[in-house]
């Protein structure tokens, strides 16, 4: 994987009122961790950062940070928080990382192929688990893995056991579904499932922000 090389600044002050000025300004306020260290504030332009997206595979993305000017320190992105109704990026958690130490990971999983079962027989294929944690070295992280479903018939499944790895652990649990060829009836049940459970009122937990990256939300 890739380096993709990123510009930005320390944010002397922290909290909603410095994040927002942030944004504002053009930048992404954000925060970059590391396994001892002490969270660093930081600000990122808004325009280099959607660049630099651009180059990058996949959702692991690894980056060297210069912040200030000084020397490129390599990180992953951990999280980008995004606003639920303009989608745009409101926040960014950077992890320090070593290139020689393995860094644990959620890869995302792409179905191949249609299904014969969905072919010949009417079923209806259904992927149940997107993405699977793997461990491995930062420069060795996929970009995605794949599963082909194409052999697969009704009531078959495809398992994280099935999946082939060229580098790095895999840590999710090796009997975990990917995905499943269900017949037509059992598709029809589970909507109408699903549309039950929309019809009830959603209760959302409120609770106080107890890192930076809460305190610098909107």
């Amino acid at each position: 994987m890739a380096i993709v090389p990123l510009q930005g600044r320390v944010r002397p002050a922290r909290g909603k009122g410095p994040a927002r000025q942030a944004r504002r300004d053009g930048e992404i306020p954000g925060v970059m961790y590391g396994s001892g260290e002490t969270p660093v504030a930081l600000a990122v332009p808004r325009r280099e950062f959607d660049l630099a997206m651009k180059t990058a595979k996949g959702s692991n993305v690894i980056v060297g940070l210069a912040l200030d000017g000084g020397a490129a320190q390599t990180a992953i992105i951990r999280e980008v928080q995004r606003d639920p109704i303009s989608h745009d990026i409101l926040h960014l958690d950077f992890h320090h990382i070593s290139l020689t130490e393995t860094v644990k990971v959620e890869v995302v999983v792409h179905l191949v192929g249609v299904p014969d079962g969905v072919k010949n027989g009417g079923g209806v294929l259904e992927h149940i688990s997107r993405t699977i944690e793997i461990e491995c070295l930062p420069t060795e992280i996929p970009g995605h893995l794949e599963a082909d479903v194409s052999g697969l018939g009704i009531g078959d499944s495809i398992h994280v056991s099935d999946l082939v790895i060229d580098k790095g652990t895999v840590l999710s649990d090796p009997d975990l579904t990917i995905a499943t060829v269900v017949p037509p009836t059992k598709a029809l049940e589970a909507v109408a499932g699903e549309a039950g459970a929309k019809a009830e009122p959603e209760v959302i937990a409120k609770g106080k922000p107890t890192d930076e990256a809460a305190a610098d939300k909107k």
